[in-house]
């Protein structure tokens, strides 16, 4: 296979596009990517296309059907590298190849591609030329697809950590109230964001205290199947009689239990629908990052963590967070007895603390959005 060249300043623009039209794929297409793709004759674009759910066609097909006979020695500019297997649709390459597509540029690589035959490959040998972005047009690509790319690197799902707490870091009066610390317009988004994930997890101690129901409501949504619905619990706590248990027909709840976990907990919970994973590890990061792994055994790419403290803590200090966003209410709850957003040992020095490199900041009605990676997304190119 022969180097990949650059993409053009026009290409680039073009792939700034596929990345727009990729972004509205989220929610709807897991386990497969959030891909986008534009096809463009000379200067002007004759097609576009993203995939719109799991057994549709994926993104560079619904860009040719919909540049119809314009496709010879046109270029295709799509976000992730095209796939040369054959899945519950056909290999994309050989949709590039039947069309005429005579240039082909790239967002990043798929890292499931190496053992699959390579779509850049399978391209190049039918004489196809292609470009691979790189820098900030490359890290806007693997940032669309990041959940696909985290799992298939790492075989876990991306986490995502949402906090909210008060100006003076409290999320909760020292009696248990924590509604409302965050605005209308804050939870609005975060069921935005639960419309988008896999899964959505809290702790067991948020799960009883607040007895959520961890579903996206009020939210305009294409996707086939409700968020699973995950509770960290070592002992298997979960009350029967929760919201999670008794609508466990509706969304799937999973349970990640350790293994000191009683077997009549176990058992009961089972019993009731809900999914139980019981890990080797009793409590801590071992047990989050069995728990994580196991969800990615079962195709979670993506989950939203909501808490509490305890949870919030053992993810952070055991580095499983790849994006962190934290809702900063303007209200100071005080109280020596009101918790913390985050338990656990912590940063011995402040060089060692959690950072966001380059954070997003926003107004979200009166509160404030901090929001940003903790860790890159993986290279496709790894």
């Amino acid at each position: 296979m022969t180097t990949p060249g650059r993409p053009t300043a026009a290409e680039r623009t073009l792939l700034a596009r596929a990345c727009e039209l990729a972004v509205r794929a989220r929610g709807t297409v897991s386990p497969n990517p959030a891909v986008g793709a534009v096809i463009a004759l000379g200067d002007h674009v004759v097609g576009e296309g993203f995939h719109r759910g799991v057994g549709l066609p994926h993104a560079e097909p619904e860009a040719i059907a919909a540049a119809g006979d314009r496709t010879r020695g046109a270029t295709l500019v799509c976000t992730l590298e095209p796939c040369s297997h054959t899945g519950r649709t056909g290999p994309c390459t050989e949709a590039v190849i039947a069309a005429g597509i005579t240039r082909v540029v790239v967002g990043t690589l798929d890292p499931l591609e190496r053992t699959r035959g390579q779509g850049v490959r399978r391209l190049e040998q039918a004489g196809i030329e292609v470009a691979l972005a790189d820098g900030e047009d490359a890290m806007r690509a693997r940032e669309v697809a990041s959940p696909f790319l985290t799992w298939a690197a790492t075989g876990r799902p991306e986490v995502m950590l949402k906090m909210a707490a008060s100006l003076d870091g409290r999320v909760a009066t020292r009696t248990g109230n924590t509604r409302w610390i965050s605005g209308p317009e804050a939870r609005a988004l975060v069921h935005r964001w639960r419309a988008e994930m896999d899964a959505v997890g809290v702790g067991i101690g948020t799960a009883i205290a607040d007895d959520p129901m961890l579903t996206a409501r009020d939210v305009d949504t294409a996707r086939a199947r409700p968020a699973r619905r995950v509770v960290f619990d070592p002992r298997a706590r979960l009350p029967l009689t929760c919201a999670l248990v008794q609508t466990v027909d509706e969304a799937p709840v999973t349970v990640v239990a350790g293994r000191d976990a009683p077997f009549a907990h176990v058992d009961a919970l089972a019993a009731a629908g809900v999914h139980v994973v019981v890990t080797d590890a009793i409590h801590g990061a071992e047990f989050l990052a069995q728990g994580l792994d196991a969800l990615g055994r079962r195709g979670v790419q993506s989950i939203l963590i909501e808490g509490g403290p305890t949870v919030a803590g053992a993810l952070l200090e055991a580095h499983l967070v790849d994006r962190l966003a934290w809702v900063v209410a303007p209200i100071v709850i005080g109280g020596d007895g009101a918790p913390a957003a985050v338990r656990g040992e912590g940063a011995d020095q402040i060089a060692d603390a959690a950072r966001i490199p380059q954070p997003r900041v926003e107004r979200l009605g009166d509160d404030v959005l901090v929001i940003g990676r903790l860790r890159p997304v993986p290279d496709g190119c790894a």
